[in-house]
């Protein structure tokens, strides 16, 4: 089987499949959930895992659904709801999950959705004016699957895809590492004596799950970069997604105390 089978279509759909047990083990886990995000970030946080499993399983569509400007347009739809709802929606529910009084500023919610809003408009429009064909990059049967082109009429224009980097760079990627300063601060400051004395421990895997997918998107951006920039690329970061939502799901796993009597209330 071709590597461009697996790599556009098996390997999403498995972080996807990954981000939807996720949500499933954090609905399950019951009254603890509001010890580890709070009621309100609980119900933020899972409906983002949700909304991640919906964007890494649909990513074949890009490939199956037919020549330009199909994979462009995919591509387009799972990136908005990427940069403007679910990345704003994790960073809410940490926030909700930092606030002593159980809310957070209006504020804070407007900007956090108002920034992913424009950062996903700005990644539109950079593709439209630089993606200007596609290609088969394998075929199946009959069926062939296609990659997204940039420049194909023309020259590289570097500028361009600094700007759609920026602006992914912002959102997800800033939101991301903002919330993961958070998860750090709060572990770090988490009182020694608590009975939730495995609470520094769930916080801790949850910050390495944030690392790592931060860190796999920076990768796929930098690769873009220097070299070809074709989406494929970033299937780096789907493989990222994969281990950063298993180390993930075990900081779901890990009871908040480790004396199970604790837990009673």
């Amino acid at each position: 089987m071709h590597l461009e089978f697996w790599v556009n279509i098996i390997v999403p759909i498995v972080a996807g499949v990954i981000y939807f047990i996720m949500a499933y083990e954090i609905k399950k886990v019951g009254q603890i959930r509001g010890l580890i995000f709070g009621e309100i970030g609980y119900r933020k946080v899972f409906s983002a895992f949700v909304l991640l499993g919906i964007y890494f399983i649909t990513r074949p569509l890009q490939n199956i659904m037919g020549p330009h400007p199909w994979p462009m347009l995919i591509n387009n739809v799972r990136q908005f709801f990427l940069m403007s709802i679910i990345a704003p929606a994790i960073l809410v529910g940490i926030f909700y999950w930092d606030s002593d009084e159980g809310d957070i500023s209006r504020a804070a919610k407007i900007a956090s959705y108002s920034v992913g809003f424009f950062m996903a408009i700005i990644f539109i429009l950079v593709n439209r004016i630089a993606i200007d064909g596609s290609k088969v990059i394998a075929s199946f049967n009959g069926i062939n699957l296609y990659d997204a082109v940039w420049f194909s009429l023309g020259q590289k224009r570097y500028e361009l895809i600094l700007i759609h980097l920026f602006a992914q760079f912002i959102s997800p990627v800033g939101f991301f590492v903002l919330a993961t300063a958070i998860v750090r601060r709060r572990r770090h400051n988490y009182p020694k004596d608590s009975i939730y004395n495995l609470m520094p421990l769930k916080w801790k895997y949850l910050e390495i799950g944030l690392e790592v997918f931060v860190i796999s998107m920076l990768i796929a951006g930098v690769s873009a970069l220097l070299g070809h920039y074709y989406t494929y690329l970033w299937m780096i970061y789907y493989v990222g997604a994969i281990i950063s939502g298993a180390i993930e799901l075990k900081s779901v796993k890990i009871l908040p105390s480790s004396a199970p009597s604790d837990l009673g209330g």
